[in-house]
């Protein structure tokens, strides 16, 4: 096993710092086929989301992705980032922060450890990005499965 990449601990150290000074963390992400966010609010490949604690749900700053659950448009989203594709984090107030490196994200392997589950128990890897969905409800094309769905109740 080769050595841990220090952009996780990074990345939860700037946040942390700019939690603790009041500011609001803010990342930048390189979207691509293994990032899960709205794809309504991607703008020339890239994304940038608040991750401050008042804007985020179960926020998990992990080794390999960014988790989190946040409203967009005042409906409620299931966010995951693998680390690899964080190209920055900073403070929204100051701009400082630090940016990084852009990696290709590699799915692990049934030989490396599990990738955590989201919310709906389905791993992140197997789930077609939002905008896949054309909101019909049936999950897009008829030859692929059903996926599993998270559907909120007012």
């Amino acid at each position: 096993m080769g050595e841990t990449s220090t952009k996780p601990y990074l990345l939860r150290a700037l946040h942390e710092w700019c939690t603790d000074n009041g500011y609001t963390p803010y990342i930048t992400v390189q979207v691509d086929e293994h990032t899960r966010v709205p794809m309504a609010h991607v703008r020339d490949g890239q994304i940038t989301l608040n991750v401050g604690t008042l804007a985020t749900n179960k926020l998990v700053l992990g080794n390999e992705f960014i988790e989190f659950q946040a409203r967009f448009s005042g409906v409620a989203e299931n966010v995951w980032v693998p680390v690899a594709a964080v190209s920055a984090i900073y403070a929204r107030e100051t701009g400082a922060g630090m940016g990084f490196e852009v990696q290709p994200y590699e799915v692990p392997s049934a030989d490396d450890a599990a990738v955590p589950a989201d919310a709906s128990g389905v791993e992140p890897g197997e789930l077609a990005p939002a905008a896949a969905d054309d909101g019909n409800g049936d999950g897009g094309d008829d030859d692929e499965p059903k996926r599993p769905r998270l559907t909120i109740v007012k």
